[in-house]
């Protein structure tokens, strides 16, 4: 898949193996930039946990309705948001998603150019 970074990499130091597998995901998401968006699969990379799309999704859905994680800019492999179109929670994450800059069709794939790609 062809990515173009628009912020800094994380560096490995600061995803250290000793913190816990969710503590190491919230890190690596909070460095996701507004205006980006990170793949499941991408993620779960980042976290040092490769192949754990689904426990990335799974995770991020019980995360507190108050949580200040950018969990809106985490979108599925083929670059669609992953709640049914329509649905409250779509209707939510598209509306984030565009508040910051973003274009989203009303099946929900977010159109990008490679600077709102995101590889952390």
């Amino acid at each position: 898949m062809d990515t173009a970074s628009s912020a800094e990499r994380l560096p490995e130091e600061r995803l250290p193996e000793e913190r816990l597998p969710e503590e190491r995901l919230y890190l690596a998401l909070s460095f996701v930039p507004a205006g980006s968006v990170i793949a499941y699969g991408e993620l779960a990379s980042a976290t040092g946990l490769p192949g754990r799309a689904r426990w990335v999704g799974r995770v991020l859905s019980q995360l507190p309705n108050d949580t200040q994680l950018p969990w809106h800019r985490v979108v599925n492999a083929q670059r669609h948001i992953s709640f049914s179109p329509g649905s409250d929670r779509f209707n939510e994450q598209s509306a984030r998603l565009r508040s910051e800059g973003l274009k989203i069709t009303d099946k929900g794939r977010v159109i990008l150019n490679k600077s709102q790609n995101t590889e952390i």
